[in-house]
């Protein structure tokens, strides 16, 4: 049985354990969470999936090691209170063009 330790900035020194297994059956819903809303927080993401925040951020970890995704810890401020965790995206996708026509460059000779 594998674990991963996951280290969480707002609680240093304190580390959570889960079977690998676990890590990877939630890897699939948070992949298509990211794919359907874009940028998220683990806490939002956490929301839209039902998946407890100590095991999505267990499988943000895992996602970011394989490169599957990228990650960065961020702090935002709700009423004065500071709130920390990771900003997470699909890594290298770029969103399909919107429909409809484009504007040219125009040349100035």
């Amino acid at each position: 049985m594998f674990f991963v330790q996951v280290p969480y900035p707002a609680r240093r020194g304190l580390s959570f354990h889960f079977p690998q297994e676990e890590i990877e059956m939630h890897a699939a819903a948070i992949i298509q969470c990211l794919k359907k809303h874009g940028q998220l927080l683990d806490s939002e993401i956490a929301e839209e999936t039902g998946i407890p925040l100590a095991k999505v951020r267990g499988s943000l970890t895992d996602l970011s090691e394989r490169g599957e995704i990228s990650s960065c810890s961020v702090t935002r401020f709700n009423k004065g209170k500071p709130v920390e965790g990771f900003l997470c995206r699909i890594a290298g996708y770029i969103p399909p063009p919107a429909a409809g026509r484009k504007p040219a460059a125009k040349n100035k000779n």
